[in-house]
């Protein structure tokens, strides 16, 4: 005789254990049972991110935005004497798109001459002192363009590159834990440091999660929810139908460096790949996210958005 399971019983073991194969083992319900079930009740399974946006964990930014925009930028890797296109475009289109938010997604700093990787030939890194006069100098405009502009909120998810500053300290100076200049984020108070920024429940922007080409897709089918990353250098938008029948987009935000520069050349050792000069742009509507946008470099002076193209200093449409 088959072993009869409420359905409290059921939503119990579920919220317990999250995985049909788990559940059938504590009830005593064949796998299939458990799914059919689960289907029944529309539970959500555990790695459907958005389940658990109630979640609190510490480097974890909560917004909610109705209507409105949410610029993000990743990977500006920014270098002394060197204010890219990108930087400029982002600069210029500040005043018109009026941010909410702006969010550095992470890796504004290098750390190439504190990495873990070995000097590639004769290449000369900047020091700490100059890359951190570097992010100071560029965020500073930023910071200054957005709060002119009426912006609430300036957010610095934490990349790896990032997280050589304090990793090298750590390692190397472990007595001075807890002394002001021993951390990043102690230099730029202007901006909130986390590791991730969920907007509306709904939307998760971290600098990585999956890696390598497919990222944008990986991140959206194993998360089941908007997700915004940077990391690749990639430039792009990946749709999804969740489980759910909505729509989820996956989005790799580019680089605000020059993607071809003179610094990244040593980098990518001359090699061609689908490393892109841009940033993201995310419209909110009744508190939805509309199809992401991408802007993009043209040339040294011009770049591309919503099919035209426009001046980097000014965004003239030329």
């Amino acid at each position: 005789m088959a072993k009869y399971i409420t359905d409290k019983q059921f939503i119990e073991a579920w919220n317990k254990y999250g995985s049909p194969s788990l559940v059938s083992k504590s009830i005593g319900l064949s796998i299939r049972s458990v799914q059919e079930r689960k289907s029944k009740l529309n539970l959500t399974t555990w790695n459907d991110v958005s389940a658990r946006r109630e979640i609190k964990t510490e480097g974890r930014i909560e917004l909610s935005v109705n209507t409105g925009c949410v610029m993000v930028f990743s990977d500006a890797h920014y270098h002394p004497g060197v204010k890219t296109t990108m930087q400029r475009a982002f600069l210029s289109l500040i005043p018109h798109l009026k941010p909410t938010a702006i969010i550095n997604n992470g890796d504004s700093f290098d750390g190439g001459g504190i990495s873990r990787y070995p000097r590639i030939g004769w290449d000369k890194k900047p020091s700490v002192k100059e890359e951190l006069n570097a992010n100071l100098e560029r965020l500073d405009e930023i910071y200054k363009a957005g709060k002119k502009a009426h912006c609430q909120h300036f957010i610095w998810n934490l990349g790896n590159h990032d997280a050589r500053f304090e990793t090298r300290l750590a390692a190397n100076a472990p007595e001075f834990e807890g002394v002001p200049g021993f951390t990043l984020k102690g230099f730029f108070p202007e901006w909130s440091p986390a590791w991730t920024t969920w907007i509306n429940g709904e939307l998760c922007i971290t600098h990585y999660y999956h890696s390598g080409i497919h990222a944008a897709h990986n991140n959206i089918v194993k998360a089941q929810c908007h997700y915004v990353t940077g990391h690749t250098h990639s430039l792009q938008v990946r749709p999804w139908t969740n489980a759910k029948g909505d729509t989820v987009w996956g989005v790799d935000t580019g680089t605000l460096a020059d993607a071809l520069g003179p610094h990244n050349l040593d980098y990518q050792q001359g090699r061609h790949g689908n490393h892109r000069s841009g940033f993201a742009v995310l419209h909110f509507r009744d508190g939805k996210l509309l199809m992401p946008e991408l802007v993009m470099k043209h040339d040294e002076d011009t770049f591309q958005f919503r099919g035209h193209l426009f001046n980097a200093d000014t965004a003239e449409a030329v």
